[in-house]
């Protein structure tokens, strides 16, 4: 077994999507770093504190081609950040000496957390046209069966009839609120971080700091925090505990598929593609592998989240060991939620749908499903208790003898005598007993 399946040629992008993949590969992160670098010269020479040249000059060297990544790999091993050794080899590729004004006032957390940001930013872009796609296919499944009666299961157990398009629905109305949590999130994560050694911007001085920060934030398209988040991390964990909720919701999901699909119910089924799901001994099987993806991920994306609340108890204003585990779990979050998200929308555009087995599942019980309605429909006549005692024989009777539910009803007189078969074929009908199902889910499209 390969040491990461996320960076493994054998497993592909069944744990992350190439476009992840290259969100945070070493090339780009490096690349963000000179980025933030060379942003940083341009404002500084903006505002005189280092010479215009300064900032044209090292902007034009921030490129990947000049990296020797032999020589970083072992600069890093040694100093325990990259950053510096980065900033080496900038500095000694700026034309005419004027790497000297590289990294001028920074720390190494401020070019990392801030590169982090925009990674995040590129990250969550790509996670929420998934997220809405996902969306997009709810809402039409919903659309297209929002009065399909199925079975509804409470314990693994038949409960009471509901619609598929209103099981649907309540998946959807999860995804709504992640894409709303989402711009809230963004709102609050996509923050600067430069504030020098100590948090304090002492190296620059008070107007030139502070001066640096806001043109900094102008040029990276990034907001302005009041204060230093060097050991306060908490917006980095809410980014994580959302793809961890996100995973979660589409683990359930999955979950739900996957029952539905087994042998004896077969009420939906991945899409089909040739060989997909299939068993190395077993010609018939066609395995849930999305839904499984999709499953594992959600508890993989958990156990990252609790890592990132580890690393959240930080020491005063810098952390001794903490901030290292960001480094493995954050992108490793993203990639992961890379692939549950992927694996999602692909189930859900491509669904297969039965509503003759949804049918055939609900009648299973012989009308069993639809008790709660004659007990319903009689406690009027006779008082509650009574109807729910006789109904109760009556299903106990069509379990034994191995009647239909309307004929076991018919044998008892106090039924007999207020309805007719007629009647009681109407009560037991499934379609009539979705309650308000179908309408919750209209109002769920209709309030999006």
């Amino acid at each position: 077994m390969p040491a990461l399946v996320t960076n493994s040629k054998i497993w592909g992008e069944m744990f992350g999507t190439k476009e992840m993949h290259y969100v945070f590969s070493d090339e780009r992160t490096i690349q963000l770093y000179l980025d933030v670098e060379a942003a940083l010269a341009r404002s500084q020479s903006k505002l005189g504190i280092i010479p215009k040249e300064a900032g044209e000059k090292i902007t034009e060297a921030s490129k990947l081609n000049f990296i020797d990544w032999n020589k970083l790999e072992k600069r890093t091993s040694i100093v325990g950040y990259p950053i510096l050794p980065v900033v080496e080899q900038l500095s000694s590729s700026v034309k005419d000496g004027y790497g000297q004004f590289c990294h001028w006032g920074a720390t190494t957390q401020d070019i990392m957390d801030t590169a982090d940001v925009l990674q995040i930013r590129n990250g969550l872009q790509l996670l929420e046209s998934d997220l809405r796609a996902i969306a997009d296919a709810l809402v039409k499944i919903v659309n297209e069966h929002i009065t399909t009666p199925m079975a509804g299961r409470t314990h693994l157990q038949h409960a009471l009839p509901v619609s598929f398009g209103y099981k649907a629905s309540t998946w959807l109305s999860g995804i709504d609120r992640h894409i709303k949590r989402l711009e809230e999130i963004k709102s609050r994560s996509f923050n600067l971080s430069f504030f020098g050694a100590a948090g304090t911007l002492a190296s620059l001085g008070e107007e030139n700091g502070l001066k640096t920060q806001v043109a900094l934030a102008k040029e990276l398209d990034l907001n302005v925090p009041e204060v230093s988040w060097h050991s306060i991390r908490d917006n980095f964990c809410e980014v994580t505990g959302w793809l961890a909720i996100v995973g979660a919701s589409l683990g359930k999901i999955a979950y739900d598929i996957m029952l539905m699909m087994q042998t004896e119910i077969q009420e939906v089924a991945e899409p089909f593609l040739h060989g997909r799901g299939s068993s190395s001994t077993m010609p018939q099987k066609r395995n849930p592998i999305s839904s499984e993806i999709m499953l594992a991920c959600s508890k993989l994306l958990r156990e990252h989240h609790s890592s990132m609340l580890d690393a959240m108890v930080l020491d005063h204003e810098r952390a001794t060991g903490q901030w290292h585990v960001e480094w493995n779990a954050l992108p490793s979050s993203f990639i992961i939620a890379s692939s549950s998200l992927r694996s999602a929308k692909l189930l859900l555009e491509g669904l297969e749908i039965s509503p003759e087995n949804m049918k055939k599942n609900i009648d299973k019980t012989n009308g069993l499903i639809v008790a709660e309605a004659v007990m319903m429909a009689l406690a009027p006549h006779i008082g509650r208790q009574f109807a729910h005692d006789i109904v109760y024989d009556c299903c106990r009777k069509t379990i034994k003898n191995k009647i239909s539910f309307v004929d076991a009803l018919l044998l008892e007189k106090q039924i007999s005598d207020v309805f007719s078969k007629a009647d009681l074929l109407k009560i037991v009908d499934p379609s009539n007993y979705l309650g308000a199902a179908p309408t919750m889910a209209y109002n769920l499209l209709k309030n999006r």
